[in-house]
């Protein structure tokens, strides 16, 4: 955490530069057990790596607008921070068809397919694996990320006043106005250096996106996103917060 950052890729740098070791984003999908934990330094490879196929790959540019559609999840947020390192305007839950490039999962390609541009598909499988067939007008993620570089240096450098943010309720911000919420939210939240938020608020607006993934790493610490945590029951949850050393909870407010 740094008080000059002023882009959510601002953020996971000074991570980066701070504790490349500890832990960042740590995934459950308690529908299938599955479980995944990454350091900040495997969060920004594939951070990286992403930026690298949406910069060299499909010759996207600051100001271009990606259509996110993705639920909560690991792979999303790296898509987050990698639309900031390029300078691309990641929309969430965003028309397909106003969208220069979409990113979709297995549950929104039909409305992905409205986009004109380049379709991207995340089969969401557990440890990011391919779909068994590539859907038809769509890259497979999977197949296409792992070849690209480990290290990103945009071609044109991301300013903080540019979009960075839209949102399905219609706002739209720059990287320092989302640093800027994010910071507010956290210290909110009473989050700092080493807290752990358990999140198990969908990604379907700025509450879920701050909670599982800004507003942690902008305080210096590090989420846990369940976003099928109801299937647990109170004696598993009372183990999940004790196993994973959970500081602080967002939950749905009709759980």
């Amino acid at each position: 955490m740094n008080a000059t950052d002023r882009t959510p890729a601002d953020l996971l740098h000074s991570a980066l530069a701070d504790d490349p070791s500890r832990p960042l984003v740590t995934y459950y999908d308690d529908a299938t057990g599955e479980r995944v934990e990454l350091s900040v330094a495997t969060f920004a490879n594939w951070v990286a790596k992403t930026a690298n196929l949406l910069q060299d790959e499909f010759s996207a540019h600051p100001g271009d607008r990606l259509a996110l559609l993705l639920p909560a999840h690991w792979q999303t947020a790296v898509w987050v921070l990698a639309c900031s390192s390029v300078g691309v305007v990641a929309d969430l839950h965003g028309e397909a068809a106003g969208a220069d490039l979409v990113v979709a999962g297995p549950d929104t390609l039909e409305e992905a397919r409205a986009c004109p541009g380049e379709r991207v598909a995340l089969s969401l499988r557990p440890l990011g694996g391919r779909f068994p067939e590539p859907p038809a007008g769509f890259v497979d993620y999977a197949v296409e990320v792992p070849g690209q570089g480990d290290r990103f240096a945009p071609y044109v450098p991301v300013g903080p006043d540019a979009p960075a943010l839209a949102l399905p309720d219609g706002d739209e911000l720059t990287g320092a106005q989302t640093v800027e919420r994010a910071r507010a939210d956290a210290a909110g939240r009473g989050l700092g250096p080493g807290s752990r938020l358990l999140s198990a608020l969908p990604y379907a607006g700025w509450d879920g996106l701050s909670a599982g993934l800004l507003a942690p790493l902008a305080a210096g610490g590090s989420v846990v996103l369940a976003p099928r945590l109801e299937r647990l029951d109170a004696a598993s949850l009372e183990q999940r917060v004790e196993n994973e050393r959970v500081t602080h909870s967002a939950v749905p407010r009709n759980a």
